[in-house]
């Protein structure tokens, strides 16, 4: 009996045991929890009035050199090279080419580099140069998907056509346009599979401008229907210059007056449209936000900013008093700034940032958790807010 009892102590206090290692478990997953919570708030809530330069270079050629983003890194472009360099701008790759206007476009890992208005189309990842081809016309406007597929827009000068390409510079597929059927193509937009391009036409009807907005299914969904285009939508009277894909399968159209809202993997249909009633003096988006800013009456607020999600809500709006020259969403930030002035607002509107740099702001834009990328008259330098 007396070893039964030994033994029956020995299991209660092996479950003791065990609760206890599972309370102190808890408790300490419980701790983490609010680390966590109360740092998320603090570095929501948190503001910024200093930045410190994490990384410099000088004498460089800004004038002529452009930058971009590009998975985490930063994408030089001139018209003698392209050249990939890391966050402590130390180069990854290089690459010699000749365009005399270059242009780009990033779509998450991928970046297509357009000779405008020459013919050269060049396309990279991080690891350099995938593909490249010539054009058979001047090059208007090229777009990239995110797996590297290449929309462009061509001038012959009698006609336009809208080319189609892999990630190698291969020919996919061409589409004459003409002035008259469907428009003159005024900007391209390609979904993130590469299956749906998306394109805004200008034509006058009746002495009225009409916009079109077409989208060409490069899939299987495609291929019965004439020119490939599965949907479409004319608007009278109204100017429409500018497309994008966003997050998921959504797009929108960027109308003179607001914008329009599209959703459908295959066959994308119009869900929504938000209109206003003021001048807008500026449009930016990235793949979750659209932003609209109109000019104001008062002195003391020039600037109403509204932003909306990719389905047409409106998630703030904000009056400011910032002479902005230049806006953007990068990095899920959006930053404003002038030649001399830069402010970083979050998503929800909250001023993260507002102040001045010693030098001329060339371009600005977000490249990492806290930091960004000051393109200068002097050279750039990688600055973290503090």
């Amino acid at each position: 009996m007396a070893r039964r009892n030994d033994r029956d102590e020995t299991i209660r206090r092996k479950k003791r045991r065990r609760r206890n290692r599972r309370a102190a478990i808890l408790i300490v997953l419980a701790v983490v929890i609010l680390a966590a919570i109360i740092t998320l708030i603090f570095l929501t809530q948190r503001t910024y009035h200093n930045y410190k330069i994490t990384a410099s270079t000088e004498q460089e050629d800004t004038v002529s050199t452009k930058y971009v983003e590009l998975d985490g890194k930063i994408l030089k472009y001139s018209p003698d090279e392209v050249s990939l360099v890391t966050k402590d701008l130390e180069t990854v790759w290089s690459e010699i080419h000749s365009m005399q206007n270059p242009v780009a476009d990033v779509n998450g890992k991928r970046v297509v580099v357009a000779d405008k208005d020459g013919t050269r189309l060049e396309m990279y990842d991080k690891n350099g140069l995938t593909g490249s081809c010539t054009t058979s016309y001047n090059i208007v406007k090229a777009r990239i998907s995110s797996n590297g597929l290449v929309a462009a827009i061509l001038d012959s000068g009698e006609d336009t056509w809208i080319n189609y390409y892999g990630t190698d510079g291969s020919l996919i597929a061409e589409n004459q346009t003409k002035i008259d059927d469907p428009g003159y193509p005024m900007d391209v937009a390609i979904s993130n599979d590469g299956i749906i391009m998306m394109v805004t036409y200008q034509f006058v009807s009746g002495g009225e401008t009409t916009s079109y907005v077409a989208f060409y299914n490069f899939g299987n969904v495609g291929q019965t229907e004439d020119d490939r285009i599965v949907s479409g939508y004319e608007y009278d009277g109204i100017v429409i210059p500018e497309v994008e894909y966003l997050g998921g399968t959504h797009s929108t159209a960027i109308r003179e007056d607001g914008f329009v809202i599209y959703e459908g993997k295959q066959v994308p249909k119009q869900t929504g449209q938000v209109s206003v009633n003021k001048e807008i003096v500026s449009v930016f988006n990235d793949k979750n936000m659209i932003g609209l800013v109109f000019r104001n009456d008062d002195k003391d607020k020039l600037y109403t900013m509204e932003v909306y999600d990719t389905g047409g809500r409106m998630k703030f709006s904000k009056d400011f008093n910032i002479p902005y020259t230049s806006i953007r969403i990068s990095g899920g930030r959006i930053l404003m700034y002038n030649n001399s002035q830069m402010c970083v607002l979050d998503d929800n509107g909250k001023e993260k940032y507002n102040g001045t740099v010693d030098g001329t702001i060339n371009d600005f834009w977000k490249i990492g958790w806290n930091r960004y990328l000051l393109v200068l008259d002097s050279g750039l330098q990688v600055i973290k807010l503090t």
